[in-house]
């Protein structure tokens, strides 16, 4: 892909910047994001050229900013889109899909789709460190790719992280900084580090090896200096989705919004499969999905508010608690227009949709998904959603992540001996709690072994 067919351009002035580890416009402070030279790409791509690569995000490349002759060396994303009717008859859809970033490579979080992109472009920009803050998923999924591609990791993470995405973490090798205070604390304090503390552009020659371990290139935050890049990699999930749905769009997308990237991406996604001839036009709703103790973006969206009220996160959905979202006005830009809506849930509504997706579906999610079924639910139910649409629901992480949430949801059985009596009287003191069919199923094996 030649560098020339896409560049950085402010969101609100639409100045371009060429390509470089920057993402505020230095003339209104104003957001970039990365554009492209679609005329060119359209020449140059098409549904059977995609369709013949590795089932892989790099098969959309393209249209994402890689630098010319870049050779991934991990098969990130392509990940099921899967229907999903046991769920559906449970919440009341028949047209039910699941996106199941959940088994995602290499650490199960849509997140390893995004650090795949930006540490491509760290490298092209020759950062030896590359760095984050980050509520856990992300975390993880630059600390294994860091170590994958030989890079120095720097991971920022609140302190009352959960201990699986912590672990997971450290086992990578990455330097893990703990601080004492909300994900919007960390994320301030990346930004300093990036714009104060380790001041120069790449290749510059302005900066030398100092006592904070930087080295002469200086750090890439993945999301921060690095968030243009990184960002355009959430919009492989949408590229996916239509390629799933045998190149059609959805009727309906429900996105889990923690700082309100994904859901803005996913539609940027659609925008251009229907710019370039791949997919019908059709119109798709966007709903986004919150946790009540964390829900700054579905407040503004139930309140018909333009402008969003920061909030201090409350909740266990820790994956989804940033309390002031940095893309939360393009969000609801996205939902506004699409005639979508957004809603939240409670922690008690969250650890209920986790169990019913396993139950129903044999999907283990982590507490972003629980608070995407949950406000699939709700949607449903209020008829914003209608049963006979196309709805996919994104899960964007795995359940072993998140564990501890389920800690008091279940009670360990008492064991008993190796012996078939055992087994009778065991079953005959769950009988009462036991579904009638399952009883009469157990019963009919046990005679049979008798």
């Amino acid at each position: 892909m030649e560098t020339s067919t896409y560049q950085l351009r402010c969101r609100e002035c639409g100045k371009t910047w060429g390509n470089q580890p920057r993402s505020i416009c230095e003339d209104c402070f104003s957001p970039l994001e990365i554009t492209y030279d679609y005329d060119s790409i359209r020449q140059r791509i098409s549904r059977d050229l995609i369709t013949s690569r590795a089932p892989n995000l790099w098969r959309y490349r393209e249209l994402l900013p890689l630098p010319a002759g870049y050779l991934p060396s991990l098969p990130v994303g392509y990940t099921p889109l899967v229907s999903v009717p046991r769920l559906g008859d449970q919440i009341g859809s028949r047209r039910l899909f699941v996106k199941n970033d959940a088994v995602c490579l290499p650490t199960l979080s849509f997140k390893d789709r995004v650090v795949a992109v930006a540490l491509a472009n760290a490298r092209s920009f020759g950062f030896k460190t590359v760095a984050c803050s980050s509520t856990g998923n992300l975390a993880n999924a630059v600390a294994a790719q860091a170590a994958r591609e030989g890079f120095k990791a720097w991971i920022f993470i609140p302190s009352d992280l959960e201990p699986a995405k912590i672990l997971g973490t450290q086992v990578f090798g990455a330097e893990v900084v703990r601080i004492n205070g909300s994900y919007d604390h960390v994320n301030r304090l990346c930004s300093q580090i990036a714009d104060e503390h380790l001041p120069g552009e790449p290749g510059s020659g302005e900066r030398g090896s100092d006592e904070r371990g930087s080295d002469e290139h200086g750090w890439g935050f993945v999301n921060v200096n690095l968030r243009p890049y990184y960002a355009e990699g959430s919009k492989t999930v949408g590229y996916e989705i239509a390629e799933q749905l045998g190149w059609k769009l959805p009727d309906n997308v429900v996105v889990p919004m923690a700082g309100g990237s994904l859901i803005t991406k996913i539609k940027k996604a659609f925008d251009e499969l229907i710019l370039l001839g791949l997919v019908d036009p059709k119109p798709v709703k966007f709903f986004g999905a919150q946790a009540s103790g964390c829900s700054p973006i579905s407040t503004a969206v139930k309140q018909y508010c333009d402008e969003i009220e920061p909030q201090r996160p409350k909740t266990i959905a820790r994956s989804l608690a940033i309390g002031n979202p940095a893309d939360g006005h393009y969000a609801l830009q996205a939902i506004g227009k699409s005639g979508g809506w957004a809603e939240d849930v409670s922690d008690h509504e969250v650890v209920q949709s986790i169990q019913l997706l396993a139950e129903s579906e044999g999907i283990f999610t982590e507490t972003a998904g629980g608070v995407t079924v949950g406000t699939a639910r709700k949607l449903i139910h209020q008829d914003r959603i209608l049963p006979d649409e196309t709805t996919v629901l994104c899960i964007t992480g795995n359940g072993l992540k998140t564990t501890d949430v389920l800690a008091d949801a279940y009670e360990a059985e008492t064991p008993i001996a190796p012996k078939l009596a055992e087994f009778e009287a065991y079953l005959a003191a769950k009988a009462a709690s036991l579904p009638a069919a399952f009883v009469a199923a157990a019963d009919s094996s046990t005679a049979a072994v008798a």
